[in-house]
């Protein structure tokens, strides 16, 4: 069984443990890690995203966060950020290339599979800009079916009218679109 720990509402440890099919059973705040990969082309800003495996427990087959994951019991975001790029991508990336974009609370309760999911989470996100190859990529099969780089700002225009190809979180998308604004990689 997968432990997490219970957080605060700004993802501090309250030094309660929960499992992590409890956390979700019943909306208990625990704490996620996400990793935006995005580069530069000739029209923006582009954002890598994963397919999700169709054996998920939640949004099976949509398109996500590039790397995402629960940070376990007694472990720190970043580790858990660069531990999830490397198990669901293959990606080796050091700390000091994932800059941190700040915090977001993302909560919403949906059916999937015939029963109810209570998502509850302060996630912590980070972005890494690296113009990747998806050929070089090995892929977490029970994880991740495929990658592929879509628009920054196609995505984030899609997800306000039409959820039934992704899932990213908004708010991560929010996020990550306020952070590339202060640093002047895109125009707000």
């Amino acid at each position: 069984m997968e432990y997490l720990d219970i957080c605060d509402e700004y993802g501090m440890p309250t030094g309660k443990i929960i499992g992590r099919s409890t956390a979700h059973r019943e909306g208990i705040l625990h704490r996620t890690a996400h990793v935006w990969i995005v580069r530069k082309d000739r029209n923006g800003m582009q954002v890598l995203l994963q397919k999700r495996s169709r054996n998920k427990e939640s949004f099976p087959g949509m398109y996500d966060t590039s790397s995402a994951g629960h940070i376990p019991a007694g472990d720190e975001p970043v580790s858990s950020a660069l531990r999830e790029l490397k198990e669901e991508l293959g990606i080796s990336a050091s700390e000091n290339e994932l800059e941190f974009a700040g915090l977001f609370r993302g909560q919403y309760e949906k059916c999937f599979h015939g029963s109810l999911f209570r998502d509850n989470e302060a996630v912590f996100v980070y972005v890494l800009k690296k113009n990747v190859c998806i050929g070089n990529m090995k892929l977490q099969k029970s994880e991740v079916e495929e990658v592929r780089w879509f628009d920054l700002n196609e995505v984030y225009e899609e997800i306000r009218t039409d959820r039934s190809r992704f899932c990213v979180p908004s708010g991560g998308l929010e996020l990550l679109i306020r952070f590339l604004e202060k640093q002047h990689e895109i125009h707000g």
